[in-house]
């Protein structure tokens, strides 16, 4: 499912225009964003967490010419996916 099949549904599911379910979309996850850079973390109970994880420097290797490349320490988004979501997507 893409964003623009997400809005739909949202749309059908809610009865509201596709505007509205589009404009709520994009606040929903614009606050998202803010609370992982301000915060650190936005934990939503039953469906997941969203927080930033440092990743430290280290070597990798290019895999076409074999050289070692530094890679600097970096921070970047992670989702972890909270019980209930797992359960839903668990077989059987």
């Amino acid at each position: 499912m893409n964003k623009g099949e997400l809005i739909e549904a949202v749309a059908r599911n809610t009865g509201e225009s596709k505007a509205t379910a589009a404009k709520v979309i994009d606040e929903t996850l614009d606050v998202i964003v803010s609370g992982v850079v301000s915060q650190g973390k936005v934990q939503i109970t039953g469906f997941g967490t969203f927080e930033a994880r440092d990743r430290k420097a280290r070597t990798a290797r290019n895999p076409q010419t074999g050289e070692e490349v530094k890679v600097a320490a970096t921070r970047v988004p992670a989702f972890k996916a909270g019980k209930a979501f797992k359960d839903q997507v668990k077989p059987g």
